[in-house]
């Protein structure tokens, strides 16, 4: 059976740089949401179409159509030895979802991972946050992790970018939205004995550390 762990946590605790980690270490597929947003708007498909049209009008993806993305995305082949979810399931209908869709292939959620770090240090984190102009998983920090050559992706070279939503203002109200929709669903996951809490003030070795002790024995 598939291994199946969920990756929660306000912007900024460092999940999508920990699911990077994990998944190259244990040969996982690592699914966030926003990459698979913006792959499906490259796609010239209904899908795609369809999701363009939403997001360029500023509207929220509906979660039905989120989760028919998710639903595609877990049968690809590199998902056959486990995945990890980072940003899915965010809602009470995506929650609900992913438990029918993993129901219907015989699986359920190994565990979920709860990131915990304070508001204020989410801001810290993500004003000096820059991502690879090509390749927006090749993620930097100004102070803490910053490129060899000021300005440009130690891995192809592209140009670094601040995305739009990383000033403090943006951070604020994707903190604020999170502790509403998505918190909930923590406390949810933890009276099934699902989550496991990390203490995400750490570096980025020493969460890795505290990671991989977390989940050894579920791999």
């Amino acid at each position: 059976m598939r291994k199946i762990f969920l990756f929660m946590g306000i912007q900024g605790s460092g999940k999508g740089t920990q699911a990077n980690r994990l998944a190259d270490r244990y040969s996982l597929a690592h699914v966030s949401t926003g990459d698979l947003f913006r792959a499906v708007m490259k796609e010239q498909s209904p899908l795609g179409n369809e999701l363009r049209e939403i997001v360029n009008a500023g509207q929220l993806v509906p979660d039905d159509l989120t989760s028919r993305m998710v639903r595609d995305r877990i049968d690809d082949p590199d998902t056959q030895q486990g995945v990890i979810f980072d940003g899915y399931p965010r809602t009470v209908p995506q929650a609900e979802a992913l438990d029918a869709m993993l129901g219907e292939r015989g699986e359920a959620i190994s565990r979920v991972v709860f990131f915990d770090l304070p508001r204020e240090k989410a801001v810290e984190r993500l004003e000096p946050r820059r991502v690879c102009s090509v390749n927006n998983a090749h993620i930097y920090h100004l102070v803490n992790n910053p490129p060899k050559q000021e300005g440009f992706c130690d891995i192809d070279g592209a140009a670094l970018i601040q995305r739009a939503d990383d000033t403090p203002e943006a951070i604020t109200k994707r903190v604020d939205a999170y502790l509403q929709e998505t918190l909930p669903l923590v406390d949810a996951y933890e009276s099934r004995g699902l989550v496991a809490k990390l203490d995400a003030t750490g570096d980025i070795s020493t969460v890795t550390r505290q990671l991989e002790d977390m989940v050894e024995g579920n791999v």
